[in-house]
């Protein structure tokens, strides 16, 4: 039985005016479960790659500005606190997810007033998530980069960077639910225009505290900080004049315990997903000071093996970010058809998400590869003379590049896999595929062959192979999931 918008067929008032506001909303979003998908998933997809990917510009400019300065370890020292950072904050960016799904789930059933509440319960629940996170970042910052093996001045500066870093997680957690929001009621163009704005602020500042006032880490920790909170209340403002039942309004605040349970369950499983990732990517920058140890003079001005991984892990934070849209979208789609009981547009919703995924990744990781030395020069990194510390950080970025960039479609695959398994509700399947397959492999990759073959090239090719086992067991998991679902609606249709 075809899917029926009920409230059309109804002549009173209320019903009348609840078409009316549905249709003049509409024309503002778009409408994921009619139509042709290509096209659509397009258009979600390209504002909000650059919506993202001027997040990611926060992050690069901090780099790419910090090594302008005096300080020689400052890039290494940002780079290496990466996946410490995202340890602490991916467990409310999973909450964030999970109000996606919640929220565009609501709008493809047209439960209006679950929208409202859901809205409501997630904004709460960013400011609330963000002060713990931060708190906690705060506190164990200096241990944790400890243990990974910082120390003396690259621990001193990495410590400075993400305490600055942890003050401003309450704005950070904002401004992600709300793109969250946003996004589930598929409107990537505001994002777009509000996080353009922050993102020019946040180079502007970068250039005044570390040219003008001669500041280093903390210079560039302190303007991601505003920039953020720059775009936390842009965003909140956009979403109180929305006319949709997205709206957001402080008389409205309420944390409401049914849709708080159901983002927990499905936003939980994502942020402890994310959370372990992080913690094989510490094991992982664990790894690779140890190779730096091994390969590095003594008395260098730098440590070159972090510095030349640090930079280009921070050019591939642009690849995975592009690619990542296609996840998000793979995750709004299928929630919304989801909702509206559309089960099978999922298998469509993933040929094209495989295929726009897979054109992204390839494409930019090309574009890197071709311009890897003037890209690497913006973060202080050229190929110096044989034997000295400047030819071995470029050496070392330039392995990760092929090794790791060049290898990236395998990883959107994985992407779209989890998001079209994390839309269809199966949060907990979708971490423990993610876990077993590119969390635990990788451990045990590094536990294993790297010690027997302590190099860059054996910790890189650990990314490549993780990639392909997971994003093959969630494509097998997707298909048989979609099909059971549609057999169990069926048979309640027919009941």
């Amino acid at each position: 039985m075809p899917y029926r918008r009920t409230f059309l067929h109804t002549s009173t008032h209320k019903n009348a005016s609840t078409y009316r506001h549905f249709h003049s909303s509409s024309s503002k979003k778009i409408e994921m479960t009619e139509g042709p998908l290509f096209g659509k998933i397009l258009t979600f997809v390209l504002p909000l790659m650059i919506t993202n990917l001027l997040q990611v510009f926060y992050n690069a400019a901090d780099m790419v500005v910090v090594s302008l300065s005096n300080e020689p370890d400052a890039v290494g020292a940002i780079g290496m606190t990466g996946s410490f950072i995202n340890l602490v904050l991916n467990v409310l960016m999973g909450f964030a997810t999970g109000a996606n799904v919640v929220i565009a789930r609501h709008i493809g059933a047209k439960e209006e007033d679950k929208v409202s509440r859901a809205v409501h319960t997630s904004v709460i629940l960013s400011v609330g998530f963000g002060i713990i996170s931060g708190i906690i970042g705060i506190i164990i910052s200096r241990p944790v980069l400890s243990i990974i093996g910082a120390d003396g001045r690259l621990l001193m500066l990495a410590v400075r960077y993400t305490i600055i870093y942890f003050a401003g997680a309450p704005f950070i957690s904002a401004t992600n639910y709300l793109i969250a929001i946003f996004r589930a009621k598929g409107d990537t163009k505001t994002p777009l225009a509000i996080l353009s704005v922050s993102g020019l602020c946040n180079v502007v500042l970068n250039l005044l505290f570390v040219l003008v006032l001669g500041f280093s880490v903390e210079g560039v920790a302190l303007a991601t900080t505003i920039a953020n909170a720059v775009s936390a209340v842009r965003l909140c403002i956009r979403l109180s004049r929305d006319d949709s039942s997205c709206r957001f309004s402080f008389k409205k605040l309420c944390l409401d315990m049914k849709e708080f349970k159901e983002i927990l369950r499905i936003g939980l499983p994502a942020g402890i997903q994310g959370s372990l990732f992080s913690l094989s990517n510490l094991v992982v920058q664990s790894s690779i000071l140890q190779v730096n140890n091994m390969l590095a003079p003594a008395e260098g001005l730098f440590a070159p093996v972090v510095k030349g991984n640090a930079a280009a892990q921070n050019l591939e934070g642009f690849v995975y970010t592009a690619q990542n849209t296609v996840y998000q979208a793979a995750i709004s789609f299928t929630s919304q058809n989801i909702g509206a009981k559309k089960h099978e547009r999922v298998y469509k919703i993933m040929k094209n998400c495989y295929f726009i995924g897979f054109c992204i990744a390839f494409i930019m990781s090309l574009i890197i590869f071709a311009f890897h030395s003037p890209l690497l020069s913006l973060y202080g990194i050229r190929n110096g003379s044989a034997g000295t510390v400047e030819r071995l950080a470029f050496e070392s970025a330039v392995l990760r590049i092929k090794y790791v960039i060049m290898l990236y479609f395998p990883l959107s695959f994985m992407e779209v896999g989890c998001g079209i398994v994390r839309g269809l509700g199966k949060a907990i399947s979708s971490t423990v595929i993610s876990l077993l397959g590119a969390c635990a492999l990788r451990v045990v990759w590094i536990l294993t062959v790297f010690k027997l073959y302590p190099s860059l090239i054996s910790i890189y090719v650990s990314y490549p192979i993780t990639w392909i086992v997971t994003a093959i067991v969630f494509f097998i998991y997707s298909m048989i999931t979609v099909k059971k679902m549609i057999k169990e609606r069926d048979v309640l249709q027919t009941v």
